[in-house]
């Protein structure tokens, strides 16, 4: 089978890169691909501006043939009409829209599968039902398993039994990128399915789930795993009469490791087979740009921003609590792999890194550069006409494309093996 691509919420092509080894971009701005996938089509819209910035990015590495700057869920409507719409593919990859998961918001603030963005997934499904794709890899915040709160596990299950209802298995970790050898701890949650018709899920049919996890399935065979003395959790997503009896009564404890084979899910902790970390000083560039550096009024700030405090809140209903957080190093420690980047990184913000400059000492937030280094992406990646503002909000909605390039050798084996 060749190895074809579909790319769906492309960002700043994050999955090509990490798919085709990509490490730099010639004369002409255009990416250097060191491997085989093919992509077939990309859609990338932002429909919260008038300006696309990460698609002119991806356009400027890889050009504009095969990509699409149309929302999604108009895209896909068209495939109603003409199945050919969207290429056929191999693998369907994206990083689908995470703001109404990520612990960037508020609990309050989610609104899980039903959010604005959530619905998004509802195209991913679209494309299962049409095109049937043989295999899947998807990305996501590690909250995602347990939204939304009041109803843990419910949005997650409801994925796993459209996956079934489509005819897929699915395999899924939470990965954090610096416990396998990457820049940064940034905790993700990657899920692989694969159609029942395939040739990889005969190989799989006689193997119990738990080994599947534990060992024979795609990601214990890239990012190795040691099993713990852990509940083994079992669900049926098939015992509801569908996703809406789903909505109102399913609920669930996914952990970080887990399988579902025809609709037989199976989860348990594990932990990693730890790999050293790529330390923040291997990051950091020399002979930087004093405008990086804090003025006075922004050290203040960011001393207070980092520090230790406990704060007496009232919410919307008028009950009042105590709000606390803990200190945050000022600046960074550089012999360890830096913290999750957020999309608000470079701004005075407590999350974003203040390090002290290698040549002076002077404390500076990280550069543009720096912050493409933290997701593997090549130096200048995103330097296509985008403000820093912008290319730091790229880098911190981006995916380490190190975890996509580690598990491209098993992929490619089992598409080609088809």
């Amino acid at each position: 089978m060749e190895l074809t691509v579909v790319e769906l919420f492309a960002g700043v092509g994050g999955f090509r890169v990490g798919l085709n080894d990509i490490k730099s971009f010639d004369e002409n701005d255009k990416a250097i691909e060191n491997r085989n996938w093919k992509f077939v089509w990309a859609n990338q819209f932002e429909p919260s501006t008038k300006a696309q910035p990460a698609y002119n990015c991806y356009c400027t590495r890889f050009g504009k043939e095969h990509t699409s700057n149309i929302d999604i869920q108009e895209e896909v409507a068209h495939l109603d009409e003409d199945a050919d719409y969207i290429p056929n593919h191999s693998l369907l990859v994206g990083g689908f829209p995470c703001q109404d998961y990520s612990v960037a918001r508020s609990l309050s603030g989610e609104k899980g599968i039903e959010g604005k963005k959530g619905v998004l997934f509802w195209s991913i499904a679209k494309i299962l039902h049409v095109k049937k794709p043989p295999f899947v890899l998807l990305e996501n915040v590690d909250r995602l398993l347990k939204s939304p709160s009041k109803q843990r596990g419910r949005d997650f299950g409801i994925m796993l039994r459209t996956f079934n209802d489509e005819g897929y298995d699915v395999e899924w970790r939470v990965i954090n990128a610096a416990e396998y050898g990457a820049r940064q701890r940034r905790r993700r949650t990657f899920i692989f399915a694969w159609r029942k018709d395939t040739k990889y899920a005969n190989t799989l049919s006689d193997i119990k789930i738990e080994d599947i996890i534990a060992k024979d399935g795609l990601f214990a065979r890239q990012f190795p795993i040691n099993l713990i003395d852990t509940p083994i959790r079992t669900y049926d997503v098939t015992s509801y009469e569908d996703t809406v009896e789903m909505t109102e009564k399913f609920h669930a404890n996914f952990e970080n490791t887990g399988c579902m084979v025809n609709g037989q899910v199976v989860t348990f902790k594990t932990e990693p087979q730890f790999k050293e970390p790529i330390p923040l000083k291997n990051t950091l560039l020399h002979n930087v740009d004093k405008k990086f550096y804090l003025n006075d009024k922004q050290k203040e700030k960011f001393e207070y921003l980092k520090g230790s405090k406990r704060i007496t809140r009232t919410n919307a209903a008028g009950f009042t609590y105590n709000f606390s957080e803990g200190k945050i190093a000022y600046p960074e420690n550089i012999d360890l792999p830096s913290r999750t980047m957020l999309t608000s990184e470079g701004t005075v913000n407590r999350s974003s890194h203040v390090v002290a400059d290698l040549d002076t000492g002077e404390k500076r937030i990280i550069t543009p550069v720096e912050a493409e280094r933290l997701q593997h992406f090549p130096d200048n990646w995103t330097n296509t006409g985008m403000t820093d503002r912008q290319r730091y909000f790229m880098m911190g909605n981006a995916l380490v494309t190190f975890i996509i390039n580690t598990l491209e050798p098993r992929l490619e084996e089992i598409i080609k093996a088809e």
